[in-house]
């Protein structure tokens, strides 16, 4: 397998939509695209570590504790395999960032807050529309 370069920001605004990038046995990468502030996944955890990367606009990040941080264009955070977390377009525009996973992407987990359940053969923690997006095309 030869060295792969790619444009994380190009993939986002071409796809519109969560886009994996990259994909081996020992690591995959996507493209997160969040059209609208307000835009927002389930709280959920991974069964392997990973790292997100924020390109465009800010995502707040929530954890089931209340607890919550903001990556701002430029900055990535760690998170742990089995710490749960809710992605959220914080932002004023588009949110594009990039995510990292140990492993490949078919052997993640997608583990659901509430229900403790794998939801991935559901499709797992879909995109939901924020207030702000309701009141706009899709």
């Amino acid at each position: 397998m030869g060295i792969e370069i790619i444009d994380p920001k190009a993939i986002a605004l071409r796809e519109k939509k969560r886009t994996v990038v990259m994909n081996t046995r020992k690591l995959h990468a996507w493209v997160h695209y969040y059209p609208y502030p307000g835009d927002h996944d389930e709280l959920h955890c991974h069964n392997e570590d990973q790292v997100f990367t924020c390109f465009e606009c800010e995502c707040a990040m929530r954890f089931p504790d209340g607890g919550s941080a903001v990556l701002k264009p430029g900055m990535a955070a760690l998170i742990p395999g089995g710490s749960f977390y809710q992605l959220v377009n914080s932002g004023d525009g588009p949110m594009i960032m990039m995510g990292h996973r140990s492993g490949s992407q078919d052997n993640v987990m997608i583990i659901d807050y509430v229900t403790r359940q794998d939801v991935r053969k559901s499709g797992g923690p879909r995109l939901r529309r924020g207030a702000a997006a309701e009141q706009k095309p899709a």
